[in-house]
């Protein structure tokens, strides 16, 4: 009696802490959950798009389980598939580093024209506000959006300097500086803001002019490196077709998987290098 009573409250532990447990792990999963749709939804709204965060919430949640899975299902290997769990939690956040840096080169390529047309509206008599409303419906997203939101801004009453501030904030990029930092001196120390903000533009012409050139000079190098990292991972999927028993040790070993790790860590210390060398600030 007394041995079935202990093995009773035994199980019966076991079991309390298993739920324990398991409610704790869900609570967790909600609220990084939570937080990573949080942080994707900001992100996203920064760049002018707005999704729902329960979207958000639930796309994340299908490529962090939905990716190990398919990886198991074609490679019948529990290593694998646990090794593809980091990449489904970092895929978001380089999704969004990816559109952000996206807008931003767009926003590059265009700043140019938009102070050339700004410049413009000043020498023909216009106020800057006014120059701000012709830049808005003369171009296209995204500088038309954030000159729209300055100007915005402006309309409500916010102190120029405060509003530059805010969109030195939404794009850190040192085109947008150049911008501001012309505005700022013209309107403290005076100057003739036209001729500062067209001899920006012709900077910023010449700095996208050099930037081209060393992107076509790189171009080789760029395609070096994705050629021998992705080379050996395409012969080793090649030859677990070709030979599986000859490859079996690499999947289902201890040294085939450390192997593998040795593999992996050099793949992106060298194509992590070849970016390095390959990227070049202007």
């Amino acid at each position: 009696m007394t041995l079935s009573f202990i093995l009773a409250l035994t199980f019966a532990g076991c079991l309390a802490l298993i739920l324990l447990v398991a409610r704790t792990g869900t609570v967790t999963l909600r609220a990084g959950t939570r937080q990573m749709a949080g942080e994707i939804e900001s992100s996203l709204a920064d760049a002018f798009v707005f999704v729902n965060r329960q979207k958000a919430a639930a796309w994340s949640l299908l490529l962090m389980f939905g990716l190990p899975f398919a990886v198991f299902l074609l490679t019948h290997s529990l290593l694998i598939a646990a090794a593809c769990v980091p990449i489904a939690l970092v895929l978001p956040r380089r999704y969004l580093a990816r559109m952000r840096r996206k807008r931003i080169e767009a926003l590059e390529k265009q700043l140019p024209d938009a102070l050339l047309m700004m410049s413009g509206a000043l020498r023909a008599g216009a106020s800057f506000p006014s120059a701000l409303e012709a830049v808005v419906h003369e171009t296209t997203a995204p500088i038309s959006q954030e000159f729209d939101l300055l100007m915005r801004e402006i309309r409500l009453g916010i102190d120029l300097d405060i509003a530059m501030r805010n969109i030195e904030k939404r794009i850190p990029i040192p085109d947008l500086l150049m911008m501001t930092a012309a505005v700022t001196i013209a309107r403290e120390v005076g100057g003739n803001l036209a001729e500062s903000l067209e001899s920006v533009a012709r900077t910023l012409r010449e700095k996208l002019q050099m930037e081209g050139k060393i992107r076509a000079l790189t171009s080789q190098g760029r395609m070096q490196g994705i050629v021998m990292t992705c080379l050996p991972l395409f012969l080793m999927l090649v030859l677990h077709f070709m030979e599986p028993t000859a490859m079996a040790p690499l999947f289902g070993e201890p040294v085939g998987w450390a192997t593998l790790a040795v593999i992996g860590v050099m793949e992106i210390l060298g194509y992590a290098s070849i970016q390095k060398i390959t990227h070049i600030d202007v």
